[in-house]
């Protein structure tokens, strides 16, 4: 029994510590978009599938001594494609469908260890039942889940934060390695002593008829559920912080913990009492969803989904069959998990123009609320309607407001944006990303090239610009956003811009004027700035800017010291580093201060509060900007020095490389 449980352990802890292992590492080759986690993640549910249906079809069509064979063949072989390191041929080039490549490294990099780490607890508990007669296997599945939880939560905590990607990949490797060998030696075990598919003591459960496809459909929509509200949630966290597994991983480890409880012992799943929990977090949910006060959103959100998913698993957990159907059970709680991370990480992004899928969710696991208590007393119906009602008006708004005052909204895998336009106290035409807005223009013809959002005149791009000599700059900017930044172009500059999103160009072409009303020449490079300049020649620009936004959340990719390299072989001698800094909740300015030390240059801190209360200055905002460069006559200018401050770096902060970042160290 020993050899079983630690097989399971071992296999389901290195099945969830793999997940933001190999996200991290290829996060920066697609924009570190939250959307990046969101495909992942459906990797994660197909491969998952495959296992799952592995198991079944072995299960009930070979024989014990095939299965085993079959399975330790499969297990030698996957050891061929250690350690888990993503090619750079995998890198894109800017023109390709990020979803389709990101499954198809995935799948070339850890897809036949994943398919064999996936398919362990099925497997293992049906030879366990089959091999110990008188033992229930649900409770392995508890133990899998423990596993999968302490993987996740050791992440962001004792690794992440201290061992490098590469060492990460190799020690998961290592781990795989006496996994094969643990796995093998129990299949083995098992063939040994299949001389029968059942005991006597199992007459009564072989001659249960197989579960009937309404009861299989409700396993799959349960399991789809919790599956759609867990990627949903994480979606509407991670877009407005950062796309870092820190993130990731918390609302996935409530999701775990939710199998655990439901599936270690009935007494965790109070009916009575997760019911009501549900029918009161629902509507608050929904209400909600649109808030950017993050501080309340995100506990009430995470109470929610851990609501939520021990709604459905509980459920799920009441209706499991007998041991001898247990790997269709399972097959039908990963279908239903694919299915619902296949509707949140490819048909959200694709289907809808918003990110309504979270409101849509929430108003579907109140319908499947209203489904679990038909037939119990009507007063408990007649409440199920009501909270029904609630999640689904208080969806409504939220979307409503989502599409209120928008002049154009459209969405694809990196972000939702959409413009609106303001009358007062002047017309001003914003582009907003998730519910920030990333810059604007002035709409009247006597305002139209004058500086305004983050960008105004005495921020940190107002402030610099002024100080250069005047003469013809070259200006590179990652990120192109409205082209506010334009306001600062001359005849003879040339902005060159890097933008990842083919429709932020779009709509910087039809929305605003920057573009054709500048003297200045204008060039716009489509893929993901830093892997884009990492393929030029040298633009030895007299200023480059990196102004990459998704909501509050910026791809902390451009902020490593790989990317300072880069970054650096682009700039003249005595060029400046203008760092986009403005965040709710990141203090971005000590990591950037971190890299200029390391790369011998200055950096300091320009915070620009507005404080205009009409006319055009009311469109400047509350900026902080930082400004890196080694030309001390520049930092010494009027407009600078008088405004600069000193950036603290706290003791002992870490440079953060490719390999390494500490999110925690840098939360306000």
């Amino acid at each position: 029994m020993i050899l079983y449980a630690s097989a399971i352990f071992l296999g389901a802890f290195l099945l969830f510590l793999v997940q933001p292992i190999i996200a991290k590492q290829i996060l920066p080759w697609f924009g570190g978009s939250a959307a990046v986690w969101a495909t992942c993640m459906v990797f994660f549910q197909l491969a998952l599938l495959a296992g799952y249906a592995y198991a079944d079809f072995t299960t009930r069509h070979l024989t014990p001594r095939r299965q085993v064979a079959l399975h330790v063949a499969l297990l030698v072989i996957s050891l061929l494609v250690l350690p888990i390191t993503p090619d750079v041929s995998w890198k894109p080039g800017g023109e390709e469908n990020p979803s389709w490549r990101i499954l198809g490294l995935l799948t070339f990099t850890i897809g036949l260890p994943y398919f064999i780490l996936s398919t362990t607890s099925p497997l293992l508990q049906s030879w366990f039942a089959r091999r110990f007669h008188h033992a229930i296997p649900y409770r392995l599945f508890a133990l899998s889940n423990l596993a999968s939880l302490l993987a996740l939560l050791a992440y962001p905590v004792l690794i992440e934060p201290w061992v490098t990607t590469v060492i990460q990949s190799w020690a998961w490797s290592a781990g795989y390695a006496l996994f094969v060998c643990l796995c093998a030696y129990a299949a083995i075990s098992s063939a040994r002593s299949a001389d029968n598919d059942l005991a006597p003591a199992d007459a009564e459960a072989a001659v249960e008829a197989p579960p009937a496809l309404a009861r299989q459909l409700i396993w799959l929509t349960l399991a789809a559920m919790a599956t759609f509200l867990l990627l949903a949630v994480t979606t509407h966290i991670t877009q407005n912080v950062a796309s870092l597994p820190f993130l990731w991983i918390l609302p996935l480890s409530l999701y775990l913990a939710t199998f655990i409880l439901c599936f270690d012992h009935s007494r965790w799943y109070r009916r009575e009492v997760f019911l009501v929990l549900v029918a009161i977090m629902l509507p608050l949910m929904a209400w909600y969803s649109d808030s950017l006060k993050l501080k309340l959103v995100i506990p009430m959100y995470l109470f929610g989904l851990f609501v939520c998913c021990m709604f459905c698993h509980g459920e799920l957990s009441q209706l499991k069959p007998a041991p001898r159907h247990l790997t269709r059970y399972y097959l039908m709680i990963s279908l239903g998990g694919a299915v619902g991370g296949l509707l949140v990480g490819f048909g959200a992004p694709y289907l809808l123009n918003g990110y309504f899928e979270l409101g849509i969710g929430l108003g579907a696991c109140a319908l499947l609320l209203f489904g679990r208590t038909w037939r119990m007393a009507w007063w408990a119906m007649l409440a199920a309607v009501a909270v029904f009602v609630a999640t689904a008006y208080g969806a409504g708004e939220a979307i409503k407001n989502q599409i209120a005052n928008s002049r154009v909204m459209m969405r694809n895998f990196y972000s939702v944006i959409k413009t609106r336009q303001t009358e007062e106290p002047t017309p001003f035409r914003s582009l907003v990303h998730g519910g920030i807005m990333h810059g604007g223009e002035l709409m009247d013809p006597q305002y139209r090239l004058r500086p305004s959002s983050y960008f105004g005149i005495n921020s940190g791009y107002g402030r610099m610009f002024s100080s250069l000599p005047d003469t013809p700059r070259k200006v590179g900017v990652i990120g192109l956003g409205a082209g506010s930044v334009i306001a600062y172009a001359r005849k003879g500059d040339t902005f060159r811009f890097y933008e990842i999103n083919p429709q932020v160009v779009e709509v910087a072409h039809s929305e605003f004027t920057f573009m054709k009303d500048t003297p200045a020449t204008i060039e716009v490079v489509l893929g993901d700035g830093r892997l884009s300049l990492e393929r030029e020649a040298s633009q030895q620009f007299d200023v480059l800017a990196m102004d990459a936004f998704s909501g509050d959340s910026i791809p902390m990719h451009l902020l490593t010291r790989e990317a300072m390299q880069i970054y650096l072989r682009h700039l003249k001698p005595g060029g400046v580093l203008l760092f986009q800094a403005t965040n709710r909740f990141l203090n971005i300015a000590p990591i950037v201060a971190s890299l200029a030390n390391e790369f011998g240059l200055s950096a300091v801190l320009v915070s620009d509060t507005s404080d205009a209360e009409d006319g055009p200055d009311y469109w400047t905002s509350n900026t902080d900007q930082v400004i890196v460069t080694s030309n001390r006559a520049l930092l010494d200018s009027e407009k600078i020095r008088s405004v600069a401050t000193e950036i603290r770096i706290p003791a002992g902060f870490r440079v953060w490389t490719d390999d390494f970042n500490n999110l925690l160290r840098v939360l306000k």
